[in-house]
């Protein structure tokens, strides 16, 4: 009878946690980690324009998060991100990175965005981890 009550107890914690997850609209599988792997994979999408250490048609992404935006020096930015007042965090970038144009009317940057919040979410991850990269460091030492 006591095992019984254990495994009710489990069976009712785990069942508890998953609607209380439903509950406040997020779907347990939804909260798995960032995967900086597959971000690099989304990154990809990104090298039409950008590199991480060096400028193209877009500004370098070495040292993006924690940065003002509109602030390299030496990139040619649009005046609407020059204004924009952004600093590059976690949510400010996810937000960015959901429809550009959006965010900051007038840019100079036409991608559409990444519809999908885990490839948002992975893209992030993967930036971070390539900010400690040597490429990135070479670049901000």
């Amino acid at each position: 009878m006591r095992w019984r009550l254990a495994a009710r107890a489990r069976v009712g914690a785990f069942f508890g946690a998953f609607a209380g997850a439903l509950a406040l609209g997020v779907p347990a599988l939804a909260r798995a980690a960032p995967d900086a792997v597959h971000g690099e994979q989304v990154y990809a999408r990104c090298l039409a324009c950008h590199a991480l250490a060096y400028d193209r048609v877009g500004p370098r992404h070495c040292g993006l998060l924690g940065r003002r935006a509109g602030s390299v020096a030496g990139f040619n930015y649009s005046a609407a991100m020059k204004k924009s007042r952004i600093t590059w965090n976690d949510k400010t970038l996810d937000r960015f990175l959901t429809k550009p144009l959006n965010m900051v009317p007038g840019t100079a940057m036409t991608y559409d965005g990444v519809a999908d919040p885990k490839d948002r979410a992975d893209l992030i991850a993967y930036l971070k981890h390539a900010n400690d990269s040597p490429e990135c460091a070479k670049r901000l030492h």
